[in-house]
């Protein structure tokens, strides 16, 4: 009789436990909210040869990344958040590098700078050189923190015009290596396309079952003016106002921000448009110098601000002030996002009513959205 008592008595516990453990009933009657998981991702690597004849390739990398971005920064996730973006950038193929690294260079590690990524780009120049693909991906795969996940979107962008077998490493041992990562390697030839399947391009693609795709590279980029450029344009210079840096790098990246601005606008002001459509965009985040961007992320980032490096009115705030100012720039700087983004859709209506009538030649851009979108559907992105 006793061991049945204390066999019942255990399993009401056991049940109990239970109930408690799966949230169907607590002393405050209020269930616990699970933990939502870790952001998916876009993580991208862009390979570039900058050997002598890729001055057109360089120039469409620079005046079509904010197009890039623009559409990466649509991508929504199956359960409808958005995804994390990040960026690495490498060059190849330039004999300005050293030899015993295969002629290239990790320009930029993987970030979300989107204005570093910008600064690196207009910073590289061509160089006669040997382009070796299988190199330039295997060292792009070993010298990145790729994600291990399964879920997030993993695609290298390798870009060139000589033959894909070239170098002491070879390509099918690279991709092998990418598919084993979970890394898609997408394949743009800058030259005739039956050219980059006859010199690997597309084999090389294959391999990971990436794209192949060939491009003209120096086709220039074609923008369309709209009767939104103008408007869009003050919003951005607005914007930049609501930008408060700090940290003993803020002042410069500051300045980085703006000068991208300028950089953007040496294509034509419809660039720089575009431009100021990522910055209102979640992909264009700087909490790492704007204290707009790091309060949303923490609140106690005002605590430990050393006052030196905060713009001259800051420093004579006291910590409510301060938290009362840096609320103030928010909220006028989502309002510019938000009038931004209208005028984007807008100005996107207009363009598709608009464009030229020529069949468009196949550029950088089209080539690297139309493979993201394509294989962002097997990690369940969805793009607007």
């Amino acid at each position: 009789m006793k061991n049945s008592i204390t066999t019942s008595v255990r399993t009401i516990a056991f049940f109990l436990i239970s109930i408690l453990t799966l949230g169907c009933f607590s002393p405050n009657t209020e269930a616990k909210p699970t933990p939502s998981p870790d952001k998916q991702k876009i993580m991208l690597a862009l390979l570039l040869d900058t050997s002598n004849s890729m001055d057109g390739l360089i120039d469409q990398a620079k005046s079509q990344l904010w197009t890039i971005v623009n559409e990466l920064s649509a991508a929504k996730c199956g359960n409808g958040t958005r995804p994390d973006i990040q960026i690495a950038l490498f060059e190849y193929g330039n004999d300005g590098l050293p030899q015993a690294e295969g002629y290239m260079r990790m320009v930029t590690d993987l970030t979300t700078d989107l204005d570093e990524i910008s600064e690196k780009l207009f910073g590289l120049s061509t160089n006669g050189g040997d382009e070796y693909c299988g190199y330039a991906i295997d060292k792009s795969i070993k010298k990145l923190d790729w994600s291990k996940s399964k879920a997030d979107l993993k695609m290298i962008f390798i870009a060139g015009n000589e033959p894909f077998s070239q170098g002491n490493v070879p390509y099918e041992s690279a991709c092998k290596l990418a598919k084993e990562h979970d890394i898609v390697v997408n394949t743009i030839f800058c030259g005739d396309y039956n050219e980059g399947i006859r010199t690997s391009w597309k084999h090389g693609a294959t391999l990971t079952g990436g794209s192949y795709m060939s491009i003209e590279q120096n086709q220039k980029t074609v923008y369309i003016r709209t009767p939104y450029d103008d408007k869009i344009d003050r919003l951005n210079d607005e914007m930049n106002k609501t930008y408060i840096h700090y940290g003993a790098q803020g002042r410069s990246k500051k300045e980085k921000q703006i000068a991208q601005d300028e950089n953007a606008e040496f294509y034509s002001q419809a660039n720089k448009v575009k431009r100021a459509i990522s910055k209102s965009s979640h992909a264009y985040k700087n909490s790492s110098w704007d204290l707009v961007d790091a309060y949303e992320d923490n609140e106690e980032v005002l605590e430990s601000v050393d006052d030196k490096f905060l713009p001259e009115p800051m420093q004579k705030m006291d910590s409510e002030e301060k938290k009362a100012y840096v609320k103030e720039l928010t909220q006028k700087r989502e309002a510019i996002k938000k009038e931004i983004q209208t005028l984007s859709t807008q100005r996107k209506q207009y363009i598709a009513e608009n464009k030229p009538t020529e069949a468009p030649v196949n550029t950088l851009d089209q080539a690297m959205v139309n493979s993201i979108k394509e294989v962002g559907k097997t990690k369940n992105l969805i793009f607007e």
